[in-house]
């Protein structure tokens, strides 16, 4: 068996986890945040088969999307100067995969 950890943008985990459940998949998730602009996240736990792994990360995969972000910033040393602008990649999904040795349900 796989464990997946992905980190996906709070604004897409109802998508991912609508295909992953539409797939036959369960997830187990939380809320979290991180990266340099400290947004708000989800991140999904999901067991599967080895042989369901490439299955599960294209869910993933084609369900995050990134997108890019303009932020104006201000000159703070001088008036005269214009604002400056910078862009961020936000979104997509980080993914982490490793062995899991076994998996028990508690009833």
């Amino acid at each position: 068996m796989k464990m997946i950890m992905a980190v996906v943008p709070r604004s897409e985990s109802d998508n991912v986890l609508h295909a992953l459940v539409s797939a036959g998949h369960t997830a187990t998730f939380t809320e979290s945040r991180g990266g340099m602009l400290r947004q708000a996240q989800m991140t999904l736990f999901i067991a599967v088969q080895a042989q369901d792994l490439e299955k599960v990360l294209d869910i993933i995969k084609n369900t995050c999307y990134s997108c890019v972000t303009v932020e104006s910033t201000k000159a703070k040393q001088r008036s005269d100067l214009a604002p400056e602008s910078s862009t961020s990649e936000i979104g997509g999904a980080v993914v982490f995969v490793w062995d899991m040795d076994r998996l028990e349900t508690y009833r």
